[in-house]
């Protein structure tokens, strides 16, 4: 006997393909909308690496085009000549974009407002074109934002408050554009922000005053991390006690006055026991005045002793006993210098003791309490010592003693003025100095993280914290800034020791440029030291005291090539005698920059920074160049490192 199927089944299975034959395929009219409208990008903006081939159906494998599931979700042309204004009905239908990178190009005009149909886009990289006028509202409409880099166009009108529609945005670069006005308040979850050059003013938003300096360059705006504004600068009247209570009627306050009036026999009384309490307090203060000096006197005969001790003794100066872990006073020999005590000073006279401070800095101490500091050698360098000194519990300096000066007071004077003046804050700013026939201290700020070669070369084993690249870009251009202004002051202005140990770090890992200047104080013993064997020192520079300012990028190139590889210049021989860093990176393929070149540590954090780790090679290689004339100037260094920490990755997460 024949079996049937079970008709309720069978219905079913009728039912199923029904549905299955009206749902629309994802395959053709997405995917061909979406190609139509690339092809409209492409004749209208042209560029020149187009390289697109039309006689393939899917645009899915063209060059800077991404595709999911049938539909494009990235399109990255950055740096390609685009050229005119993108019309409007392109982005309508790429509806599905989730990144989108026309940076570097020039493109012109307003944005085209059909981009606000691209609600799903999280990255919006625009930088570096011409577009013009407001910023379309449209804008503020794509919820979904991550990361949006605006900078170096020609934007104008106010910040709109519609940036705190974009709840999830991280990144918001709007620097080099012609905006005006105030900045709205953006409680947003920002970690990247910068509106440097720009026609704003008034006061920061407080949501956006934990952003440094910056952020906020060349504009007219007031507040923290800027100067204060003129309206916060007087001392707000003391509220009443009762907060909203309303002030007391004019008779009321008569009636006070009068139950407060005093007898004239307290008054006299009040004026007694001032003038009593004042003798006593003036006594005080002389016999205080008076167990200070005894104190300073005793603290400096104690220096005295310390070096006459030491030259009776024959012992070690007080530089090497520091290194072997001792602490004492600043330098007992600088000390008995600056008393007069030495031989020399008993033939010329006692010196006048006196710090000379620079500008506006805060005289918070004087000589006699460097003297007392105690102290400890961070490091002897190429211009002499220098030490931390701890005066109390919360001023703590760096001196640098100096060897070598060799020339009249006067000249001295006159040169450390100009080092003085220097005023940049990726320089270790000099905050005062001490000049005598046998002793010349120059007294900085401290640097709490110490020197970018301490920080790259130093606990390389195990419980080392990796610096990723994010900290060593940061800490490549604020080495550059500083050297860029150095240069900015005059084409004969150079530092002539870049090195990584003459680059500072604060405790967020900012740069700080040091021992700029002393190369043209020092005598020829100091200067003549072989820091070409280090591998910093340009080819061309045969006199260490006359570095050229090409001189100066050749060694922050090879800063540059430290950075990005871990390797310290003197110990970058791999296995050929006389092969210096530069000379090293050099003979590497680009193919093999990831195997070889890399720090490991970078890798180990995160890939997708490959491409700029590849052009800061690139750039470090530019700068070590062994022709000077083909070696870039330190803006064009600065504007090319700047430029590559705006982009970013476009390869970016999609996770955000």
């Amino acid at each position: 006997m024949r079996v049937f199927p079970n008709p309720s089944m069978a219905i079913l299975s009728v039912f199923l393909s029904i549905l299955l034959l009206t749902l629309p395929l994802p395959s053709s009219q997405d995917l061909n909308a979406d190609r139509a409208a690339l092809l409209s990008l492409r004749s209208a903006v042209g560029g020149r690496t187009f390289r697109w081939d039309i006689r393939q159906t899917s645009p899915c494998n063209w060059a800077g085009v991404k595709c999911e599931n049938n539909q494009v979700t990235a399109l990255r042309l950055p740096g390609v000549s685009l050229t005119g204004k993108i019309p409007e009905g392109i982005f309508g239908n790429l509806t599905r974009l989730r990144t989108l990178s026309l940076r570097l190009n020039a493109l012109t005009g307003s944005l085209p407002l059909d981009l606000s149909s691209c609600s799903d886009l999280r990255h919006l990289f625009l930088q570096g074109n011409r577009f013009s006028g407001e910023i379309p509202e449209g804008l503020f409409s794509l919820s979904n934002l991550v990361r949006l880099n605006l900078a170096e166009n020609s934007f104008t009108g106010e910040i709109s408050s519609g940036f705190t529609n974009l709840t999830r945005l991280k990144t918001l670069y709007l620097e080099d554009n012609n905006l005006s006005g105030s900045i709205p308040d953006l409680d947003l979850p920002l970690v990247q922000f910068n509106v440097s050059n720009n026609s704003l003013n008034g006061s920061i938003p407080k949501n956006l005053q934990r952003f440094k300096s910056d952020s906020f360059l060349q504009t007219s705006l007031c507040g923290k991390p800027l100067k204060i504004c003129p309206n916060e600068e007087t001392v707000p009247s003391q509220p009443t006690s009762g907060g909203n209570r309303t002030p007391p009627s004019v008779e009321a306050t008569k009636e006070e006055k009068k139950k407060n009036k005093l007898s004239g026999g307290a008054i006299a009384g009040i004026v007694i026991g001032c003038v009593v309490g004042f003798a006593l307090i003036v006594l005080i203060l002389m016999v205080l005045c008076r167990k200070k000096g005894n104190e300073r006197s005793r603290a400096v005969d104690i220096s005295t002793i310390k070096q006459q001790e030491t030259d009776i003794s024959g012992d070690k100066p007080a530089g090497e006993a520091a290194e072997n872990g001792n602490r004492y006073s600043v330098t007992a020999a600088a000390a008995a210098a600056m008393t007069g005590n030495t031989k020399s000073g008993e033939a010329n006279g006692p010196v006048a003791k006196k710090l000379v401070f620079f500008g506006n800095a805060t005289k918070v101490f004087d000589l006699e309490d460097l003297l007392r500091a105690s102290a400890e050698v961070l490091g002897k360098g190429t211009f002499g010592t220098a030490y931390k000194a701890v005066l109390d519990a919360v001023t703590v300096v760096a001196v640098k003693r100096l060897k070598d000066v060799m020339m009249p007071d006067k000249e001295f004077r006159e040169k450390i003025e100009l080092v003085g003046a220097m005023d940049h804050e990726n320089l270790v700013p000099l905050r005062a100095y001490y000049f005598s026939r046998d002793e010349k201290l120059l007294v900085y700020d401290f640097m709490s993280m110490g020197s970018l070669s301490a920080l790259l070369h130093g606990n390389r084993g195990a419980g080392r914290t990796p610096l990723n690249w994010d900290v060593r870009s940061r800490i490549a251009l604020g080495a550059a800034r500083g050297l860029d202004y150095l240069h900015s002051q005059g084409t004969s202005t150079s530092h002539g020791n870049i090195k990584s140990s003459n680059i500072l770090l604060t405790k967020s890992h900012d740069a700080k440029v040091s021992d700029f200047g002393l190369s043209q104080l020092v005598g020829a013993s100091s200067t003549t030291t072989p820091n070409r064997a280090t591998g910093y020192r340009a080819p061309e520079v045969t006199d260490p005291k006359r570095v050229s300012q090409k001189g100066d990028v050749y060694s922050y190139g090879v800063v540059l090539l430290e950075l990005i590889t871990g390797k310290a210049p003197s110990n970058s021989v791999m296995n050929e005698e006389g092969v210096d860093l530069a000379r090293w990176v050099k003979s590497v393929v680009r193919d093999e920059w990831r195997r070889e070149v890399f720090d490991s540590e970078l890798l180990s954090l995160a890939t997708e920074d490959e491409e700029m780790m590849a052009e800061m090679v690139q750039l470090g290689l530019e700068c070590t160049s062994q022709h000077p004339d083909k070696r870039p100037e330190m803006a064009e260094v600065v504007r090319k490192i700047e430029n590559l920490r705006r982009s970013g990755p476009d390869q970016v997460d999609e996770a955000d």
